[in-house]
């Protein structure tokens, strides 16, 4: 037996950048480990596992190559791109079940958009941990910018900000977090650094931002539209976005994958209640792959 499979780069306009997604389709009965096998085959930060549902809804399985996630967003947005393209969802706005629940998920032209609600936000953390998730990076507290975060909303990362120059020194991360995070309570998997360097003012802010993932088996991320959404949480909280508002993120650019990801957050009673990220996808390849022994 084979199963069809589709490669999309995500968060790009031109194909060969951004963040690379495999899909593998008609696999609703594989196991959890047959799954991961076919992560591991592929070797992309992640792949996904979708099971079409009623009208305008699907379900889908993430996978990186070291275990399953709740929620990531360039699989959100390659999947859905994809079921599109197979006239599987039709335009406009659809929800994609995953571990972390409902995801809204809107097209409009060539953009594909996911919607997600916060769902940890803690800190500002100590500079105890501030200072260790710096050091793990090559950096000093020196090149701190501001509180560190800790948000996300279906997948957590530590929100650190830096200083523009800090960015391009980091080194990439090989020690997963909990190996030396103090206990942090999220409802989330809390296995990445969303290091970044922020310009310009409210309403409208660019960031360069670097993603490590190494608990996941993800060392560097190209383009993480999980930490995207997560950040938007973190901007509200630590006043950089205090009334909601734009950020445009510029990502990849170490690992020769640019990529660029549109994120919004909204805000009530002073709070962020809706992260949306947005970015293009590109066709890359299609074809069959083996089904792995059970």
């Amino acid at each position: 037996m084979r199963l069809r499979y589709d490669i999309v780069d995500v968060f790009t306009d031109h194909p060969f950048a951004g963040n690379q997604l495999a899909v593998v389709h008609g696999a609703g009965d594989l196991s959890t480990a047959q799954c991961l096998a076919l992560a591991r085959e592929f070797g992309y930060a992640e792949t996904t596992f979708p099971v079409p549902g009623d009208e305008g809804r699907y379900t889908t399985r993430i996978f990186t190559p070291g275990t399953e996630i709740p929620f990531a967003g360039h699989p959100t947005l390659g999947t859905a791109w994809v079921l599109r393209s197979r006239g599987e969802l039709g335009d406009g706005e659809v929800v994609q079940e995953c571990g972390a629940g409902e995801i809204g998920v809107r097209f409009d032209g060539d953009q594909v958009e996911l919607s997600a609600t916060p769902r940890d936000l803690v800190g500002p953390v100590a500079d105890e941990l501030a200072a260790a998730l710096l050091a793990d990076l090559g950096l000093a507290m020196t090149d701190l910018a501001g509180p560190v975060w800790v948000a996300g909303c279906g997948l957590t990362f530590a929100h650190v900000p830096v200083v523009a120059d800090a960015v391009p020194r980091a080194h990439v991360s090989m020690t997963p977090l909990a190996q030396y995070v103090p206990a942090i309570e999220t409802q989330d998997p809390f296995e990445g650094i969303n290091l970044f360097a922020v310009s310009g003012a409210a309403p409208a802010l660019q960031v360069r931002s670097r993603v490590f993932v190494p608990g996941l088996s993800v060392p560097e991320d190209a383009a993480t539209g999980s930490a995207a959404a997560g950040l938007g949480a973190a901007l509200v909280a630590s006043a950089m976005l205090p009334e909601g508002g734009t950020y445009e993120i510029v990502q990849g650019l170490e690992m020769g994958r640019p990529s660029r990801l549109g994120g919004r957050v909204e805000v009530a009673e002073g709070r962020a209640v809706r992260c949306h990220v947005a970015g293009g996808v590109q066709p890359i390849a299609s074809g069959e792959i083996a089904v792995p022994p059970a």
